[in-house]
């Protein structure tokens, strides 16, 4: 699969890398590959971050990654659904950050590799990712996939990152129109 991949998105890719072991992460996750894709210039996905508003917003975007963490990786359709039957979640995360500290149900306690030297492996929905961006990239008819693939995976994947980006006006059908909407748009670099 990855013979298939564009300058750009292998960019992504070690972006992604590069930025879990930044954080001491054990795992590259979808974030990686989002906060990797808002690093690209000059790209498909770029130019489609531009037409959608978000180009200039990666820290927006990095407060809404933040808060879902903060939420213990609860989707707000989660916490909605929680909210009707009478579960608040902030008032749940409040009280178990006043007894254990904040951020406690984000999950960032630290690293278990420090001693191994490794790179961190890529997480399941990481890797669901990268498949995903072969599928989306084979109905467009590209025989290629580029880092605009990998962001209309990461739209289509329901979750946490799907949801900020969609709380930024970056959805599925709009990274398509951005895009030209048959594939056809900015073929990759």
């Amino acid at each position: 699969m990855f013979e298939r991949f564009t300058k750009s998105a292998r960019s992504v890719v070690t972006g992604a890398v590069a930025l879990a072991e930044g954080t001491g992460a054990d795992s590259v996750t979808e974030e990686h590959l989002l906060l990797a894709l808002l690093d690209l210039e000059g790209t498909p996905s770029a130019a489609a971050f531009a037409t959608l508003g978000v180009a200039g917003r990666r820290a927006s975007v990095e407060a809404g990654l933040a808060e879902a963490r903060r939420r213990g990786g609860l989707t707000k359709a989660d916490t909605e659904a929680l909210a009707g039957i009478g579960v608040d979640v902030t008032a749940i995360v409040s009280r178990v950050e006043a007894v254990h500290g904040e951020g406690v149900l984000a999950g960032d306690h630290g690293s278990k590799r420090w001693w191994s030297g490794s790179r961190p492996s890529f997480g399941r929905p990481a890797k669901d990712v990268l498949e995903r961006s072969l599928r989306v990239a084979l109905g467009r008819g590209d025989r290629y996939i580029g880092d605009e693939h990998l962001l209309l995976a990461l739209t289509a994947r329901p979750g946490v990152v799907a949801d900020v980006l969609a709380e930024h006006g970056v959805t599925y059908a709009a990274v398509e129109r951005a895009l030209g909407g048959d594939g056809g748009a900015a073929k990759a670099g």
